[in-house]
Protein backbone atom coordinates (compact mmCIF):
# COMPACT_ATOMS: atom_id res chain seq x y z
CA UNK A 1 0.00 0.00 0.00
CA UNK A 2 1.35 3.29 -0.71
CA UNK A 3 0.04 7.00 -0.35
CA UNK A 4 1.07 9.73 -1.78
CA UNK A 5 0.65 13.35 -0.82
CA UNK A 6 2.92 16.22 0.87
CA UNK A 7 4.36 15.23 4.59
CA UNK A 8 3.74 18.67 5.91
CA UNK A 9 -0.03 18.82 4.95
CA UNK A 10 -2.66 18.73 7.72
CA UNK A 11 -5.11 16.33 6.02
CA UNK A 12 -1.83 13.77 5.27
CA UNK A 13 -1.06 14.38 9.00
CA UNK A 14 -4.58 13.21 9.83
CA UNK A 15 -4.16 10.16 7.42
CA UNK A 16 -0.78 9.34 9.04
CA UNK A 17 -1.91 9.42 12.29
CA UNK A 18 -5.04 6.90 11.54
CA UNK A 19 -2.91 4.93 9.20
CA UNK A 20 -0.57 4.38 12.75
CA UNK A 21 -3.13 4.13 15.26
CA UNK A 22 -4.90 1.23 13.33
CA UNK A 23 -1.53 -0.50 12.46
CA UNK A 24 -1.64 -0.18 8.60
CA UNK A 25 1.61 -0.66 6.79
CA UNK A 26 2.02 1.58 4.11
CA UNK A 27 4.90 3.15 1.65
CA UNK A 28 5.53 7.02 1.56
CA UNK A 29 5.72 9.01 -1.33
CA UNK A 30 6.22 12.85 -1.03
CA UNK A 31 5.24 14.18 -4.59
CA UNK A 32 6.03 17.81 -3.73
CA UNK A 33 10.01 16.30 -3.56
CA UNK A 34 9.90 13.36 -5.60
CA UNK A 35 7.29 14.54 -8.02
CA UNK A 36 4.55 12.58 -9.96
CA UNK A 37 5.80 9.42 -11.79
CA UNK A 38 3.79 9.77 -15.40
CA UNK A 39 2.60 6.93 -14.86
CA UNK A 40 0.56 7.62 -11.77
CA UNK A 41 -1.66 10.28 -12.99
CA UNK A 42 -3.15 8.71 -15.91
CA UNK A 43 -3.72 5.74 -13.96
CA UNK A 44 -5.44 7.72 -11.29
CA UNK A 45 -7.54 9.50 -13.63
CA UNK A 46 -8.84 6.16 -15.10
CA UNK A 47 -9.89 4.97 -11.52
CA UNK A 48 -11.42 7.80 -10.01
CA UNK A 49 -11.57 10.32 -12.76
CA UNK A 50 -9.74 13.73 -13.28
CA UNK A 51 -12.40 16.12 -11.21
CA UNK A 52 -11.53 13.90 -8.01
CA UNK A 53 -8.24 13.96 -8.05
CA UNK A 54 -8.08 18.02 -8.83
CA UNK A 55 -7.70 20.39 -5.51
CA UNK A 56 -9.57 23.41 -6.28
CA UNK A 57 -9.54 24.37 -2.81
CA UNK A 58 -6.02 25.22 -2.43
CA UNK A 59 -3.54 28.66 -2.29
CA UNK A 60 -1.71 26.99 -5.89
CA UNK A 61 -5.29 26.45 -7.63
CA UNK A 62 -6.03 30.07 -6.33
CA UNK A 63 -3.03 31.52 -7.89
CA UNK A 64 -3.77 30.21 -11.30
CA UNK A 65 -4.80 32.95 -13.66
CA UNK A 66 -8.58 32.83 -14.08
CA UNK A 67 -8.35 32.53 -17.59
CA UNK A 68 -6.19 29.27 -16.73
CA UNK A 69 -8.97 27.98 -14.23
CA UNK A 70 -11.63 28.39 -16.47
CA UNK A 71 -10.45 26.22 -19.62
CA UNK A 72 -9.77 23.33 -17.29
CA UNK A 73 -10.57 20.03 -19.08
CA UNK A 74 -9.38 16.19 -18.52
CA UNK A 75 -5.87 16.90 -20.33
CA UNK A 76 -5.15 20.35 -19.34
CA UNK A 77 -6.02 19.14 -15.71
CA UNK A 78 -3.58 16.22 -15.64
CA UNK A 79 -0.63 18.65 -17.04
CA UNK A 80 -1.36 20.66 -14.71
CA UNK A 81 -0.97 18.08 -11.65
CA UNK A 82 2.20 17.04 -13.12
CA UNK A 83 3.54 20.91 -12.91
CA UNK A 84 2.11 21.44 -9.76
CA UNK A 85 2.00 18.63 -7.92
CA UNK A 86 0.18 20.53 -5.20
CA UNK A 87 -2.89 20.73 -7.46
CA UNK A 88 -3.17 16.55 -6.65
CA UNK A 89 -5.71 16.40 -3.59
CA UNK A 90 -4.33 14.51 -0.18
CA UNK A 91 -3.71 11.99 0.37
CA UNK A 92 -3.87 9.56 -2.44
CA UNK A 93 -4.06 6.34 -1.42
CA UNK A 94 -3.16 3.46 -3.54
CA UNK A 95 -4.31 -0.42 -1.95
CA UNK A 96 -3.35 -2.03 -5.08
CA UNK A 97 -7.19 -2.76 -5.60
CA UNK A 98 -8.44 0.38 -4.61
CA UNK A 99 -7.89 4.60 -4.48
CA UNK A 100 -8.38 6.18 -2.40
CA UNK A 101 -8.57 10.00 -2.86
CA UNK A 102 -8.58 12.31 0.55
CA UNK A 103 -8.78 11.24 3.89
CA UNK A 104 -11.41 10.33 6.03
CA UNK A 105 -12.42 7.60 8.88
CA UNK A 106 -15.29 6.21 6.83
CA UNK A 107 -13.25 5.30 3.69
CA UNK A 108 -10.12 4.44 5.54
CA UNK A 109 -11.84 1.79 7.62
CA UNK A 110 -12.32 -0.21 4.64
CA UNK A 111 -8.21 -1.06 5.68
CA UNK A 112 -9.05 -2.86 8.35
CA UNK A 113 -11.80 -4.75 8.07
Amino acid sequence: MTIFGIKNCDTMKKAFAWLAANGVAYDFIDYRQAGVAAAHLPDWNRRVGWQALLNTRGLTWRKLAAAERAEVDEARALQLMVEHPSLIKRPVLDTGKDLLVGFSVASYTCLVD
